[in-house]
């Protein structure tokens, strides 16, 4: 076997299977505040801006566990760190299950949140060193357990939120996370062998020295990119509900056009994932970013229900590739004993670029009673995302994609 054949060998694809299997167990504290949020709402007694809270310290958890889990994965490898993450879970679920009252909740949704990013960031980062020819299809998979968790979950837990209460249906995930992820991650205890590291961290050298900036540089660039990318993304994401209930159709409604916004951005992470292995992962985010700030545009004179759905679907199918796409771009540019790290940093940018985003549209509509200006305000972010991209690619030299340099090996 060759080195570039140990890279993306029958091994790699079976630790992709048990990566993905694990992310649709794991991913769930994205969710699961959302889910039980109306019931948790109601036992407390509380307004639904206090409800709300729970979520927003759920994603600072996951932006920050994105960053300093993948810095974990780097120094002591992926077992143990999500060994460490599923206890970390089913404590998590189980404390919040009893929590007496909303700022016990909050706290607790922190833990899930932080502990819930070693299924985002950092296995995408393992899943990347077993790659190269096929990076961008791994590392989309990987990433595409996120939304298709965020898809399955609310009808596992249906049944148990009606019958048995939204405390009942955290137990139910503290234990599933316990008895599903402890045994898979003890079978991504293989590490890349040290022929093949090094010969994807040759390929990694000869791209990084195309471009015309240091690790530290790009690093940055690529953060500032995933901030102004999500704020812009997350103006449909987050208000597509109120957007709809303004216009007169209701929250069910809005509830469908978000879940075909999920849909869709799987089906976009998919496609995103083969043509980054062509074209490489600048140009995959490019296309993502151009095609998402069109979207955008679209919602600007939309008010027809029909033509929201479909702007809705094309606004999915634009914005689900980007984010894996800086996953890739880390892999192609920047060693890979940082990987963990820098993917997690950079993924990080991406969750506060989604907090920031929310927060910033609803401002924008309590100023402005529209949400017309915070449309603009995301295009204007999603400017940047662009102009970063195209800077960097103006920048680099020629350089093939991952696919021709390792038939050409």
């Amino acid at each position: 076997m060759t080195t570039i054949s140990a890279l993306d060998s029958r091994a790699a694809w079976t630790r992709l299977a048990l990566s993905l299997t694990i992310g649709l167990v794991g991913n769930v504290g994205m969710w699961s505040i959302i889910v039980i949020m109306p019931a948790m709402q109601a036992e407390f007694g509380v307004d639904r801006a206090d409800a709300a809270l729970p979520y927003t310290l759920t994603m600072v958890g996951f932006a920050l566990g994105n960053y300093a889990i993948g810095r974990a994965v780097d120094r002591w490898g992926i077992t143990r760190s999500m060994i460490v993450a599923a206890l970390g879970l089913g404590l998590g679920f189980s404390g919040a299950a009893m929590a007496p009252n909303l700022a016990t909740l909050s706290v607790l949704q922190c833990v899930i949140g932080f502990f819930t990013a070693t299924c985002f960031g950092p296995l995408i980062a393992d899943v990347s060193h077993w790659f190269l020819k096929r990076r961008g299809v791994a590392v989309a998979i990987t990433a595409s357990s996120n939304y298709l968790s965020g898809a399955i979950w609310p009808l596992i837990l249906a049944d148990i939120l009606a019958g048995q209460g939204w405390r009942a249906a955290y137990f139910v995930i503290a234990v599933t996370a316990l008895v599903v992820m402890i045994p898979l991650s003890l079978l991504l205890r293989a590490r890349v062998p040290e022929a093949a590291r090094a010969e994807a961290e040759h390929f990694a050298a000869l791209r990084a020295r195309s471009v015309n900036f240091s690790s530290r540089s790009l690093t940055i660039l690529l953060a500032i990119a995933g901030i102004g990318c999500c704020v812009a993304m997350s103006m449909p994401q987050v208000h597509i509900v109120a957007f709809c209930t303004d216009l007169g159709y209701g929250p069910a409604i809005g509830a469908e056009m978000l879940s075909l916004m999920l849909f869709g951005g799987v089906a976009s992470r998919l496609v995103s994932g083969v043509l980054a292995d062509w074209v490489g992962g600048v140009r995959t985010l490019l296309i993502g970013s151009a095609l998402q700030c069109l979207a955008l545009l679209l919602y600007l004179p939309t008010t027809g229900l029909t033509p929201l759905y479909i702007v809705s679907l094309v606004f999915g199918l634009s914005q689900g590739g980007i984010v894996p796409s800086y996953a890739i771009i880390v892999r192609e540019y920047l060693p890979s004993r940082v990987a963990g790290e820098r993917v997690g940093l950079v993924m990080m940018s991406t969750v506060a670029g989604m907090a920031l985003g929310g927060w910033l549209s609803g401002w924008i509509y309590d100023l402005t009673g529209s949400y017309q200006w915070a449309f603009l305000n995301g295009i204007g972010f999603n400017m940047v995302n662009i102009a970063i991209m195209l800077l960097i690619l103006t920048r680099t030299g020629p350089a093939r994609p991952a696919k021709a340099q390792a038939l050409a090996a």
